[in-house]
Order: C-alpha cells, then sequence, then structure tokens
C-alpha cells in the first residue's frame, strides 16, 4: 500500500508540473494563439494524445489504489466471497469486440472509408452500451439473490470497482458521441481521424482495465477472487 501511495504522489506531481507547463508558464501569445486554434476546432495531435495519456495515467492510479485497498481487506477473517455471475463472461467478451470496432474504426479512418469508420464506431458504440446494460442486469442479479452493497466487504467492493469501470465506459460513450458528430458533420478528415484514434485508445485502456478487474473479480488462480463459486443466471 505505501508503493501505491508513493506511486501515486509522483505520478500527481508529474501532472501538476506539466499542467503548470501548459498554463502558468505559457506567455500570453501563444496562449492566444493556443485558443485560436481551438476555436476553430484545430487541435495538435501531441497536445491531445498526451493529455488522454495523463487522464489514462491518472484513472490508472486510481484503479491500482482500489485494488491495493482490496488486497489488504481480503485478509480479514470477515471475508465472505460471493458467487459469480456467468454473465461477467459475456460482458467481457462484448469489450472484447467493441474494442476490436474501435481499432477497425481507426484504420478505416486512415484509408479514407467513411462508410468502414461509420460501421466500427457503429458497433463499438452499440457494444459499450450492452456492456454498460450487461453489468446492470450482473447487479439485478446479486441483488435478487441477496446480495447487496452493504451486505458484506466483498460485495461492496465487487459494486465499487464495477461501478468505477461502468463510469468510465459511459465518459467514453460521450467521446464516442463527439466523434460519431463529427463524421456525421464531415469535419476534415485530419480531425475525425485523430477523434477517432483517441477513441479507440481509450476503449483498449478500458479493455485493459477490465481484463484486470476481471482477473480480480473472478479468477481463484490468483488468490484474489471475489467470487469463488458458481452461480445460475
Amino acid at each position: 500500500m505505501t508503493i501505491t501511495l508513493v506511486f501515486l504522489a509522483f505520478l500527481m506531481g508529474v501532472v501538476v508540473f506539466w499542467l503548470f507547463r501548459q498554463s502558468i508558464n505559457v506567455q500570453p501569445w501563444v496562449a492566444q494563439a493556443a485558443a485560436q486554434d481551438v476555436q476553430v476546432g484545430v487541435l495538435a495531435r501531441p497536445t491531445a494524445k498526451i493529455t488522454l495519456v495523463v487522464f489514462l495515467a491518472v484513472a490508472t492510479s486510481l484503479f491500482a489504489l482500489f485494488i491495493s485497498a482490496y488486497a489488504m481487506r481480503i485478509n480479514y477473517l470477515d471475508w465472505t466471497p460471493l458467487p459469480e455471475p456467468r454473465l461477467l463472461t459475456w460482458n467481457t467478451a462484448i469489450l472484447v469486440v467493441a474494442s476490436v470496432a474501435m481499432q477497425w474504426a481507426v484504420i478505416s479512418a486512415r484509408r479514407g472509408s467513411v462508410e468502414g469508420v461509420r460501421t466500427g464506431l457503429g458497433v463499438g458504440g452499440g457494444l459499450s452500451a450492452a456492456f454498460i446494460v450487461g453489468q446492470l442486469i450482473v447487479w439485478k442479479q446479486l441483488s435478487d439473490a441477496g446480495y447487496f452493497v452493504n451486505s458484506s466487504a466483498a460485495t461492496g467492493f465487487f459494486y465499487l470497482l464495477t461501478a468505477v469501470h461502468g463510469v468510465h465506459v459511459l465518459g467514453g460513450l460521450v467521446a464516442w458521441g463527439r466523434a460519431f458528430t463529427r463524421l456525421a458533420r464531415k469535419d476534415p478528415p485530419k480531425v475525425v481521424t485523430l477523434s477517432v484514434e483517441l477513441c479507440a485508445i481509450y476503449w483498449h485502456f478500458l479493455l485493459a482495465v477490465w481484463i484486470a478487474l476481471f482477473a480480480v473479480l473472478a479468477s481463484p488462480a490468483l488468490g484474489l477472487a471475489i467470487c469463488t463459486t458458481p452461480a445460475a443466471g
């Protein structure tokens, strides 16, 4: 846990320093030029991707902190695992296909295929929405079986981890909507391609985080699983 906190402190220091360099330590005429670029909808590729990477680093730290707290809590004697909803496996498969579809949209954008981009974004966004619905169904299955947020520490962590990841997916759908809007109004190809690339990077991140969480939630081999017994439904 101490190592995690040190890592978080270091990461936040890097973020604060970067933001300082991007805002406080910028000459007025440079800031004015940047504002004009934003007004016309032009965002430099390195800046946009660096911003996303910083956000993903902070999000990764958040999940790492939750998992670290969970790894400490599991050692208490009152830890009671809950049944594993079979739907978690299907939800994982759905998110995998969504990530692949987003990558297909990127490839299509680089090739100049508008139809391919539309198909990739449509499938990726639709499956991501289905993933959210699937997670809500999992919650309903557990609550119907009497596993509520306050039932035990295990159920509390289950709802917490899946909820935080779900919020990130919903945030991704907002960015997805913007990318789809830019495609629909026929923005310049470079703008559309950048927007699609950023969406794809974020979806690959969501998939990577979910695979890690799925291992924590349903993999007894790690010795950390919240769910250790099969469940119907």
